[in-house]
């Protein structure tokens, strides 16, 4: 096993997820059913899992916050109303809204109800639209205000780890805050209207080959003031495993970027999706589209040093994986 595979299979404290009953909000969806997933690899059992479901459990609501939180031990937080530039353009004020109120509610009964440990993942929208240095560092964040498109959401998470630490600092409630990068993966939402840019694409790209398109339009131009724009993902079962791990081993307020550290201009994106789905036409910009924050790199030392993860997964082979899932889950819907 290489030494990167080895800082991301430290052994967690010794007995440290026996019997604990553990809350995952979201858990059902794109990140939660890999947290999930590692969860029960890691020995916890399926009895000691709590994954509420939106019709059943409104946690915009204090009263379903209360119940849902009651007997447990940890609280992974990751329940969200998120999608890309163009949900977040569409409903600012839901976003605003459902992110505060969801967290908000969810920490207060947690720490009413004694929950040991509450796990707040935030987002890198929270970041500010010209930050101080690339990559950005956890530092950076008061550093300006968030990309506007992203801002409502962004400025709702930060919020919560501002709750977090002024809970430990009260109340000595355990709060750790961590700062994904964007996501992707198998089983990411490909609607178009909540998709984000890698799934978006994938999904014009894939559609455009079967129908036999000369052309796929892409959003933005793909620079900003002459510098090329770019993004950093992360692939979700290592985001998943970094949420784990961190649950584990990490127990300061400060908080803490997640991601692979590996920037990726758009248009070499795009590029790549159009390679990798067999795209053989024209790639046709639309400049009226926002191309949304120009650059987006984290500095995930601090999640190395504290609690040894490293993401594993080259962004290629991410990327394979996640078009061909999605292209099985396509032929699955049309199979009559």
């Amino acid at each position: 096993m290489t030494a990167r595979g080895v800082e991301n299979r430290k052994k967690p404290p010794k007995g440290f997820w026996t019997g604990k009953k553990i809350l995952v909000t979201g858990g059902a969806g794109f990140l939660g059913q890999s947290v999930i997933r590692i969860l029960l690899e890691k020995g916890v059992r399926p009895k000691d899992l709590f994954v509420p479901r939106s019709d059943q459990y409104d946690l915009r609501f204090q009263v379903a916050c209360a119940k849902v939180v009651t007997g447990q031990d940890i609280v992974i937080h990751m329940a969200a109303n998120a999608g890309g530039i163009g949900w977040n353009q569409k409903h600012p004020g839901a976003l605003f809204y459902d992110t505060i109120a969801m967290g908000v509610l969810l920490m207060e009964e947690a720490r009413v109800a004694g929950v040991e440990k509450f796990v707040q993942i935030g987002t890198v929208c929270s970041y500010p639209f010209r930050p101080p240095r690339i990559p950005f560092r956890e530092d950076d964040l008061w550093e300006g205000y968030p990309e506007r498109t992203n801002a409502p959401y962004g400025i709702a998470k930060k919020a919560l780890m501002v709750m977090g630490q002024a809970y430990r600092e009260e109340y000595g409630f355990c709060v750790i805050y961590l700062l994904p990068v964007n996501l992707y993966g198998p089983g990411d939402h490909f609607e178009p209207e909540k998709s984000h840019v890698i799934p978006a694409l994938i999904r014009k790209f894939v559609e455009a080959k079967e129908s036999g398109a000369e052309e796929v339009e892409v959003w933005g131009s793909g620079h900003h003031e002459g510098v090329p724009v770019s993004r950093e993902f992360l692939y979700v079962d290592d985001a998943a495993e970094a949420i784990v791990l961190a649950t584990e081993r990490y127990e300061k307020p400060d908080p803490v970027n997640i991601g692979s550290g590996q920037e990726i201009a758009i248009n070499d994106l795009v590029e790549m999706i159009g390679r990798l789905t067999g795209f053989r036409g024209r790639i046709v910009r639309d400049p009226s589209k926002p191309d949304g924050q120009p650059r987006r790199c984290l500095d995930t030392s601090r999640a190395k040093a504290e609690f040894g993860f490293v993401a594993r997964t080259p962004f290629e082979e991410g990327l394979r994986k996640t078009i061909e899932w999605y292209e099985n889950a396509r032929e699955e819907r049309s199979a009559p």
